[in-house]
């Protein structure tokens, strides 16, 4: 989507209403430049872009301070990160963590409700994302672009009446309720599985609490192998592929399509049995059960690709490499002295110790698990649906184009 410098500013609609800055609409409260003396080991955690895409982790950082009610967040907090790269960093967010400190580049936005209600401004600052995107890309220095108090100062909104914004927010809040719902459908199923992996392989409790005498100890090597077949998108122009990134798993946890010509680097070619776990800064947990879902499925280099050496025995794999003691164990064997280029070495992993049982029990466990892994990987793709749909009417509703006023509340 691309913008003159008339319409990036001047927000385009035939709803009925009051023209104003978007500034008025709410108060903008910058975050806190925290300096490591403010930190300690325990307290509140401080919130920054990395901690809204992925949540709290072993990279947070935490302090005892306290720097007032406009800085600490709260679940349902509006936020917006107003710099950073353009195409990652610049986005809208309501807060789902626990209670935090804003950290700096972030804006706690508190809605002027006299004006707008806080769910309205929240899908009005989406609607406008494109806008902020192409802002910040045209102050791009260095990597980073900023959208700033002076350009929300700058761009122009009409504000439509409440009843008009309640209409808006009824149609497009149905289908975002629906994708938490299935998020938290899925956050279930995930415990539900580790935990499962745990009481029959760690804690035996099927099994009298200790590891039966028909079973052996043995390592990651013994039941998996990895791959590393290439894909070279110079030498397959115009091919869709479906792509396994890390920004693509940071982002929605589900894989971007696109065309090989867009694709600079060589990629890990993927199948039905591939289980991905990234090597980089393994203290930020990433891993995939990839669906596969076209002939053409890749993944970065920065992942390790396992398959099961028994196909049948894939979700036992991704059982292991979901388990809280492998990412311990790969977060004890990196190599790096930083925490942005830690890496474990993807040999090392076959190094992990297992608990190996007969076929026909890791058989039964699979039947187990692969229905719970299967339906969140259904979840996913309806919410990519739900998306899509919501993201092609927000457009339509901002703009006036879809009429609302028939809706009722």
């Amino acid at each position: 989507m691309s913008f003159d410098e008339n319409t990036l500013y001047n927000i385009k609609t035939s709803l009925p209403g009051t023209r104003c800055p978007l500034f008025d609409l709410a108060i903008w409260k910058n975050g806190l430049a925290f300096k490591k003396i403010d930190f300690s080991e325990d307290g509140v955690p401080v919130i920054k872009i990395a901690e809204l895409n992925n949540g709290i982790g072993s990279n947070t950082s935490f302090t005892e301070g306290d720097y007032g009610e406009e800085v600490r967040l709260h679940q349902g907090d509006l936020l917006f990160s107003w710099s950073g790269n353009p195409q990652t960093s610049i986005d809208v967010y309501k807060y789902q963590l626990d209670d935090g400190w804003l950290n700096q580049h972030i804006f706690k936005v508190t809605a002027n409700e006299t004006m707008v209600s806080k769910d309205f401004l929240f899908y009005l600052l989406k609607y406008l994302k494109p806008h902020f995107t192409q802002i910040a890309t045209n102050k791009q220095t260095t990597g980073l672009g900023h959208v700033t108090i002076a350009d929300l100062k700058r761009m122009s909104v009409v504000v439509p009446e409440k009843i008009i914004q309640d209409r808006i927010v009824a149609v497009v809040k149905t289908i975002d309720d629906k994708i938490e719902v299935n998020n938290e459908i899925n956050k279930n199923l995930i415990q539900q599985s580790q935990a499962l992996y745990s009481a029959w392989f760690e804690l035996f409790l099927p099994f009298g609490g200790s590891m039966p005498s028909d079973w052996r100890i043995g390592t990651l090597g013994d039941i998996a192998t990895i791959k590393t077949t290439s894909f070279n998108p110079l030498k397959n122009p115009g091919v869709m592929l479906e792509h396994y990134s890390i920004p693509a798993y940071d982002e929605q946890h589900f894989p971007v399509f696109e065309s090989s010509d867009n694709v600079k680097s060589n990629k890990y070619i993927l199948t039905k049995n591939s289980v991905l776990a990234s090597k980089l800064n393994p203290d930020t947990k990433r891993i995939w059960r990839p669906m596969c879902l076209t002939d053409h499925a890749v993944c970065s280099t920065v992942f390790i690709v396992f398959e099961a050496n028994n196909n049948a025995h894939k979700d036992f794999l991704f059982s292991i490499i979901d388990s809280q003691s492998f990412s311990n164990w790969m977060c004890a064997h990196t190599t790096g002295s930083t925490n942005s280029r830690q890496r474990t070495t993807p040999s090392t992993t076959l190094e992990f110790k297992v608990h190996v049982a007969p076929d026909d029990v890791i058989d039964e466990f699979c039947a187990s698990v692969t229905p719970m892994y299967d339906l969140i990987s259904q979840n996913l793709l309806e919410n990519q649906g739900l998306a899509s749909l919501r993201d092609s009417l927000l457009p339509k509703l901002m703009s006036g184009e879809i009429d609302v006023s028939d809706i009722d509340l």
